[in-house]
């Protein structure tokens, strides 16, 4: 059991750190030193934003939940 949270966690991971370096810079932060503020946005939020808005918040649930599983197996298990 704690090796099947351990690779949805490392999954999950992996896949929550693309989908935060997939979204658009908001300005003023690190995304202004690289360029990221010269665009401008033509309006609010696309389709496209929200479903990785979506996602991304989904898979920030999944690793939690794996994160306080571990925990507990963790904690069990000792």
């Amino acid at each position: 059991m704690i090796l099947a949270f351990s690779i949805v966690l490392v999954l999950s991971s992996i896949l929550l750190i693309v989908l935060i370096l997939m979204h658009k810079g908001r300005g003023g932060g690190l995304s202004d030193m690289f360029g990221g503020g010269v665009s401008s946005s033509l309006g609010g939020s696309s389709v496209a934003e929200r479903n990785l808005d979506r996602i991304t918040i989904g898979t920030a649930v999944i690793w939690a939940v794996c994160i306080f599983a571990l925990a507990l197996l963790f904690r069990v298990s000792s």
